[in-house]
């Protein structure tokens, strides 16, 4: 769990069900002027997944000031002989009051605005994996209020507009999507509610 007057954000990971190490990975932050997080979904699942998802909060750590892109392609190019990664990146300028998502893979990033408008930026297709990969940040404005969902394919949501809008803030959609997380695979996911 991570708030301050900006953001309040909660996050989840547990490993597939018979395993011990998830082989998703997940990275929040915070500065003055943004908050920047991350998720990354080691292909398959066990340890060697998460070798490959590890590279990935390692990375944001160390660059969180850079153009998501960039960290994507530092992220990338980390990936060499190892198994690979979908990844995702947000962050949240709380000045211009926007969300920047650059992913390549299967993360979603779901954003509830003005409680009843759905944006569902698509990702692009592939995982990071060494090989030269395109990158395309996509920017969204936030009001006051907006929730904003992040999650691996280990998370199924057959209603998410629906579950954004039942959820009254951060904490609410956490426990909604946690009660109906499957552990048929490793699970992770970021609910954060935008609060000035």
């Amino acid at each position: 769990m991570f708030n301050n007057e900006h953001i309040e954000v909660y996050a989840y990971n547990v490993a597939k069900h018979g395993n011990k190490e998830s082989g998703d990975t997940y990275y929040i932050h915070s500065e003055k002027d943004y908050f920047i997080c991350a998720i990354a979904d080691g292909l398959g699942n066990g340890i060697e997944a998460r070798q490959s998802a590890e590279v990935i909060p390692q990375v944001v750590e160390r660059y969180h000031y850079e153009p998501l892109d960039d960290m994507l392609s530092r992220c990338n190019d980390d990936m060499v002989q190892k198994r690979g990664a979908a990844v995702a990146i947000v962050r949240v300028n709380y000045k211009e009051s926007t969300i920047e998502y650059s992913c390549v893979g299967n993360i979603r990033l779901y954003i509830l605005h003005d409680r009843e408008k759905m944006i569902y930026p698509l990702p692009v297709r592939g995982f990071l994996s060494g090989r030269p990969q395109k990158m395309n940040t996509q920017t969204y404005k936030y009001e006051v209020g907006d929730l904003f969902f992040l999650h691996s394919d280990g998370v199924t949501l057959t209603r998410p507009k629906a579950i954004l809008m039942q959820s009254t803030g951060a904490y609410d959609l956490f426990n909604n999507v946690k009660e109906c997380a499957q552990s048929n695979d490793d699970a992770t996911f970021i609910a954060g509610s935008l609060l000035q």
